[in-house]
């Protein structure tokens, strides 16, 4: 079955970082819990922390009127 179209616009940027973070990433991505690679496993990792900012109230999330 196909999957169906991603409904939010995704963007790219580029960070940099140390390459101990990037064999950490390396090392999650082996656990096949966060994605294919490392870029993948730094997205999961943002969002997952952005996610529980909000659900600690530490991060409010601007009216989308």
């Amino acid at each position: 079955m196909a999957r169906k179209e991603n409904q939010i616009e995704t963007v790219q940027f580029t960070i940099s970082t140390t390459g101990k973070v990037v064999g950490l990433l390396r090392a999650l991505v082996d656990t096949g819990l966060f994605g294919k690679n490392q870029a993948e496993a730094a997205e999961r990792l943002i969002a997952q922390s952005l996610a529980q900012l909000i659900h600690e109230k530490r991060l409010i999330l601007p009216s989308q009127e």
